[in-house]
């Protein structure tokens, strides 16, 4: 391939037949992508897309105020008009002139930054007229007027998917860094992209669940997991892994950290540069961790009562009889720090005082306020979810990652599948992703008890959540506690977060917000020194006035936990070996639950 003098690129006969023949092969491709697609299961009631009613609704709502006001009406679709005449005419000079000069760049947004989407006529044209149309959309939704909070959020939400599904970088034709790539390769990504998109169709039953990461280059207890414990205790729902001491003395009173089972606990010990639980141990801590089981249809009727009992309380039970203590610090984290307040307010109405103080990672308590979950979390949606798990037994880990892909579609879907399928890339190393990768099934009774009690009715909050024979309420959890909650986190808002901590009884509570969202602003180690953190002393006001008073302090909030958990850990002792309290090694860390794939 050469070119010519104004750089543009001239295709010999040769280099020509070359992609002819690739194309032969995309064709082939494309003949096992239908065969795929053809196999496909039915799709999840709960995921066959945004409720028709609500759109319908919101068409009536729409027309019906153009009825009444169409001066409306007009001026909206004038000023859509005239943006798309402008658009063309200024395609169509740009043309005529050879090309477009001087021009201003677009809006900042890493779909459009190559130089060709400003300087190019064509590619000109139709980013500003995708964004004209986005306006437009965005512009309809807002004007909705006959319909409630809950559903005008679920209406914004859903176009903006449409919005974001529309986008020319989407599509080949129309995506000039894929067919840049696709001239320079001679077709060889496109074939390369296809055999990814068949790949991944066949892996997952015919449904397109694009994968994040190289999956061979991480292997648990090789390169990712590997702090050293192991396991000493194991039943139907968790693995209990003791971690093996690095100080000679170690505080009395040990930690036992409950991670989401949503997700498998390896996110806080990905590699030793940014493992909690390896910098934990060399604080000189005993620390447990709880790996949770990936549920399977045996574990149908598993509800939360049962991750209470045969997880909380089981593993608080455990490590006071290894560490031959009273009691423990516990840290929850995420739903696992949702389900440690509901403990806490079954054991303080038991009269039970086996926690000494509890930590919450990114933990919601409160769910007054849904958020970015609210499309997800109205009846038609549960109802959905109920219905394939009563079918099931089980809520997948495919159901509970697409929901979350959904809220950051661009850089969780899209993006990626450019990459993959029009790009041709093979995706990357990257051990954050490969555990995004890496779900977990949830028990059906438990899904549903979660979100119809907790997230839909908020009975924690109002008037108490039955579970277990008790009505648990947030004011009981009055053991000293610290709040670790993120600023950008879109699954649990800091505000909401904060409001949680705001009714639980405690008299003695600290709140911090570090820097970034729900993963990357808890594994964030002060060795990195990437993101800081924000602390108020003052719980009393609301969440706007407390981040307004609050001090800033740069690097990892990990450091201030660790200072105020010294305060209540107990004096120092000889370090305690794994396994010298008489419960054996049932396995070395990372434990056997772990390593169980959400499609076994």
């Amino acid at each position: 391939m050469t070119t010519s003098e104004d750089n543009t690129p001239e295709l010999s006969e040769e280099h020509l037949e070359r992609i002819r023949e690739n194309m032969t092969k995309v064709e082939e491709l494309s003949k096992r992508l239908i065969e795929v697609m053809a196999g496909k299961e039915a799709h999840t009631p709960a995921l066959d897309g945004p409720n028709q009613d609500l759109f319908a609704r919101a068409a009536t709502s729409y027309f019906a105020e153009a009825w009444q006001n169409p001066a409306k009406l007009l001026e909206h679709q004038v000023a859509f008009w005239g943006q798309s005449v402008m658009n063309f005419a200024e395609a169509q000079q740009a043309l005529a002139a050879g090309g477009v000069e001087d021009s201003e760049p677009g809006p900042k947004d890493k779909r459009f930054s190559n130089p060709l989407w400003d300087t190019n006529p064509y590619f000109r044209f139709i980013r500003q007229q995708y964004q004209t149309n986005a306006d437009a959309i965005a512009q309809a939704v807002a004007s909705v007027d006959d319909l409630d909070g809950k559903d005008k959020q679920r209406l914004h939400f859903f176009s903006q998917q449409i919005i974001d599904l529309m986008s020319p970088t989407n599509f080949l034709a129309s995506n000039p860094d894929a067919l840049e790539k696709a001239v320079e390769t001679e077709g060889q990504s496109l074939i390369k992209g296809l055999e990814n998109l068949v790949a991944d169709l066949e892996a997952n039953n015919g449904e397109m669940v694009v994968r994040l990461a190289d999956e061979s280059a991480f292997k648990l207890g090789e390169n990712i997991a590997t702090t050293p414990g192991d396991v000493v205790y194991r039943n139907r729902l968790m693995e209990l892994i003791q971690y093996k001491p690095t100080t000679e003395t170690v505080r009395e009173t040990p930690i036992v950290l409950f991670p989401p089972w949503i997700n498998k606990y390896y996110i806080l010990d990905l590699k030793a540069q940014n493992s909690l639980i390896k910098w934990v141990t060399e604080q000189g801590y005993t620390l447990f961790v709880v790996s949770w089981v990936n549920a399977d249809a045996s574990h149908a009727e598993v509800g939360m009562g049962d991750y209470v009992e045969e997880g909380f309380l089981t593993a608080i039970e455990t490590v006071k009889s290894i560490c031959k203590v009273k009691q423990v610090n516990a840290v929850g984290y995420c739903i696992a720090g949702t389900t440690l307040s509901l403990t806490l307010s079954l054991m303080k109405q038991r009269g039970d005082k086996s926690i000494k103080s509890a930590t919450f990672f990114t933990t919601l308590t409160d769910f007054g306020e849904q958020g970015e979950f609210t499309p997800f979390l109205q009846n038609d949606f549960v109802d959905g979810i109920q219905e394939q798990v009563t079918k099931d037994g089980i809520l997948k880990a495919w159901v509970i990652g697409r929901t979350m892909s959904f809220l950051r579609s661009n850089d969780l879907i899209y993006g990626p599948a450019i990459r993959s399928y029009m790009m041709g890339e093979t995706p990357p190393a990257f051990d954050l992703l490969y555990w995004n990768g890496d779900g977990a099934n949830l028990p059906g009774k438990m899904a549903i008890e979660y979100l119809r009690g907790l997230c839909q009715k908020n009975q924690f909050v109002t008037d108490g959540f039955d579970l277990l024979g008790h009505k648990l309420h947030i004011r009981d959890v009055d053991v000293p506690l610290m709040a670790i909650s993120c600023e950008t986190d879109h699954i649990a808002a800091w505000k909401d977060c904060y409001r949680g901590v705001q009714q639980m009884g405690s008299r003695s509570k600290t709140f911090v917000v570090s820097e970034s969202g729900h993963i990357a602003g808890i594994v964030n180690p002060p060795s990195k020194k990437k993101y800081g953190h924000y602390t108020n002393p003052d719980l009393n006001a609301d969440a706007d006035a407390w981040m307004k008073e609050a001090d800033f302090h740069k690097g990892s909030w990990w450091p201030q936990w660790e200072a105020w958990l010294k305060k209540r850990s107990g004096k120092q002792i000889p370090a305690r070996q794994v396994g010298d309290s008489g419960y054996a090694s049932l396995a070395e860390a990372p434990g056997t639950y772990v390593l169980v794939k959400a499609t076994d």
